[in-house]
């Protein structure tokens, strides 16, 4: 692929197929109408395929092929609710015949043209081994020592603007604040001191994007000041600590676009803020109505549900807020309907929480299914000890009753017990100071007694999105993480500034040697407010298959990793044996999915067609390899129209200084299928069958759900 393809007007591409797709710009100049063409194409292909071509035309042909089946169709977009037609053949049809429909842009031609020149047998060159380690070398980590050396040097001017701040803050209740007699030198040492406190950068988090200027010493663009007033204004969440700052570049020493990004939101998602839609449709809820999984919850904001085995609680406390609002957040309807907010005094948790939190917790009892358990937010980890410890505490009674009240019920007719219980926190990455060793000892006495409950999987679910996130304090908590007997498990969202060559591969290094080890790699959800932080599920498919594949585990690999993951305390250093031994960068534990509309996580798609914007329509069905609610059975698939288009994120990040010729094979990958879960994800077998019967379900109108 020559780089200034992405780059070509209409007329240049038109000139493009006549110089070197001649036959095809033949079929349309001398067909009468677009169905015609269609026809002509299809015997093409099926000329092609008769022949037994090669692995590249032959996976060409079949896009065409499946593409030529949905010519025509009106579908129904579930992301946003809204009819499309297929009409990719008659739009090419005109566009070849000298005309220019409405909306049709450069784009749409140009995955057209890259679909027919590997029809052609024109193939990119391959990625290689020597490519990949050039590629993931380039990233530089938060352990590196020059890094730490610019983080040490942020710290100190950070540490200089919070001495002035707090000079300027009258409120006497604010705990932090200087003696009345006390020099500069004095507040310097003492703010010093203060760092360590995870609660001290809470307090002192930046929320209003002029003095967050001031504290990345006024790197900000007139652009991007003017884009987070725009937020404020609408009063869009901001809150941002002083740690996490303190890990941005201010002088270009690091390219720091991925966790940037994570923080200055983009003008998209501002415009957007005040009508974003829950992408989950089933985390929209209506009290007494099933959701859009088909599951029935004890009110509207505490539970969420998708799966039969797991469900997401979301304490009434400081759990509702985070150590920074994510500009791709799936929560972010919730921060708009101010369900999870940062005013922490109001989160504190209130005297009715326990019997509250009782009344939740019945839920996963008295279910036939539930065996999950999921404490997240906001974030888990936000909760105050005292309360997390209550919250944890009345978890393992619910699993000690549930347990119980098994033995009392039939073998086929027992409910499942609660296996797992996970904590999903980001604050490893945004505020590892919060892992203190009140919070350690929690996680460990947890642990031993709710053994006894059956509980035999314990997870903190972290959401690490760059190398440079992995730092010492990171570190530090990870290990004491692991301490306790819990492992960590990493979820990346595949962001552009994420997904470029090489990142997520240094990520997964860097995390493996700290012991982390990778759950999830998410595609962002496909919504307007996410278009700059969007990577086409195309990316996914290449970065699997030509970076995650240098730690491919084999299934021996896998059998004889298990062990050390049920032993949390040295999984740092046994991995680290482990890579060497069988000369392995990273271990690719984590599966690459979307997370779908209503029906859950998945990666198995076609691309069925092309808009004029050259966004790709997608057809994706759930995950085979995993259960899900039986509403499923009344849709088979799910379609999708990408919010941007293969060659508006190659130019996107060409701005960002990427070789796009690195991205050849982009336009090879149009059809996934969702990678197997990792044994460590699986829940144990049991000595018992449990029920087929389903408690909490109610599909009312499945007709309105066939897509």
């Amino acid at each position: 692929m020559k780089k200034e393809i992405v780059y070509f007007d209409l007329p240049q591409l038109l000139f493009l197929f006549k110089t070197n797709l001649p036959d095809v710009v033949f079929w349309a100049e001398t067909t009468d109408d677009p169905e015609l063409f269609c026809h002509r194409l299809q015997a093409y292909v099926s000329g092609i395929l008769s022949q037994k071509p090669a692995h590249s035309r032959y996976e060409a042909a079949k896009r065409l092929l499946k593409t030529l089946q949905y010519e025509g169709r009106t579908l129904r977009d579930l992301s946003t609710e809204k009819e499309i037609v297929c009409r990719t053949f008659a739009t090419l049809w005109v566009l070849l015949r000298g005309e220019k429909p409405k909306a049709v842009r450069s784009d749409f031609l140009i995955d057209l043209y890259f679909l027919f020149a590997q029809l052609h047998g024109r193939e990119a060159a391959r990625f290689t081994g020597i490519d990949f380690a050039c590629q993931t070398n380039r990233w530089p980590t938060g352990l590196d020592d020059e890094v730490v050396a610019v983080r040490g040097r942020n710290k100190e001017r950070i540490i200089r603007l919070l001495v002035d701040k707090i000079d300027r803050l009258k409120s006497t209740a604010n705990k932090y604040k200087f003696d009345e007699n006390s020099l500069f030198d004095d507040k310097f040492r003492q703010v010093e001191a203060w760092w360590s406190q995870h609660t001290f950068h809470l307090a002192m988090a930046i929320r209003d994007p002029k003095e967050l200027n001031r504290f990345l010493d006024f790197t900000l663009s007139p652009a991007t000041v003017e884009v987070l007033d725009e937020a404020k204004k609408k009063k869009m969440p901001f809150f941002i600590t002083p740690y996490y700052i303190s890990l941005l570049s201010v002088g270009d020493e690091y390219d720091d676009a991925a966790i940037r990004s994570y923080v200055i939101y983009s003008a998209e998602l501002v415009n957007t803020y005040g009508n974003i839609r829950a992408w989950e449709k089933e985390d929209a809820v209506e009290t007494g109505k099933p959701n859009a999984a088909g599951w029935l919850l004890p009110n509207e904001g505490n539970i969420h549900r998708r799966y039969p085995e797991v469900a997401i609680l979301i304490p009434d406390s400081m759990g509702r807020a985070c150590g920074g609002l994510c500009a791709p957040c799936q929560r972010m309807y919730d921060f708009q309907k101010k369900r999870l907010n940062f005013n922490l005094e109001e989160l504190k948790p209130k005297e009715s929480w326990d019997a509250k939190l009782a009344r939740l917790l019945r839920y996963y009892e008295d279910d036939s299914q539930l065996r999950d358990v999921l404490i997240t937010g906001g974030d888990a980890l936000m909760s105050q000890n005292q309360t997390l410890k209550k919250i944890l505490n009345a978890v393992y009674r619910m699993a000690l009753r549930k347990r119980e009240a098994n033995k009392l019920r039939p073998d086929g007719e027992k409910y499942a017990e609660i296996q797992r219980v996970r904590l999903g926190s980001r604050l490893p990455a945004y505020l590892p100071l919060r892992v203190n060793s009140e919070l350690v000892d929690i996680l460990r006495n947890f642990k031993e007694k709710a053994l006894e409950a059956g509980i035999s999987q314990f997870i903190i679910q972290t959401h690490f999105e760059s190398p440079l996130e992995v730092t010492p304090e990171a570190e530090q908590a990870v290990q004491a993480i692991l301490s306790a007997g819990w492992i960590v498990v990493n979820q990346l969202v595949f962001t552009t500034a994420a997904s470029r060559r090489g990142h997520t591969a240094r990520l997964r290094a860097t995390l493996n040697r700290v012991g982390v080890v990778g759950y999830y790699t998410f595609t962002v959800k496909g919504f307007a407010e996410n278009y700059a932080m969007f990577a086409p599920s195309c990316r996914s498919l290449q970065e699997c298959a030509e970076e995650k594949v240098f730690g491919c585990l084999s299934i021996e690999h896998e059998r004889q990793l298990l062990p050390a993951l049920a032993n949390p305390a040295g999984l740092h250093a046994f991995i680290k044996g482990f890579q060497k031994k069988y000369k392995l960068p990273f271990l690719s534990t984590d599966r690459s999915v979307l997370n779908l509309p209503g029906i859950g996580k998945s990666m198995t798609f076609s691309t069925i067609g092309v808009m004029p914007d050259g966004c790709r329509v997608l057809k994706f069905k759930h995950d085979a390899g995993r259960s899900h609610s039986p509403i499923i059975e009344h849709f088979e698939s799910v379609y999708i129209v990408e919010n941007k288009s293969v060659a508006a994120y190659l130019r996107q990040i060409g701005a960002m200084g990427e070789d796009v010729s690195a991205y050849d094979t982009i336009w090879q990958y149009h059809e996934g299928v969702t990678e197997p879960l990792f044994k460590i994800y699986e829940y144990p077998e049991t000595d018992f069958t449990v029920t087929s019967r389903y408690t909490n379900l109610q599909i009312d109108c499945p007709g309105d759900m066939v897509i």
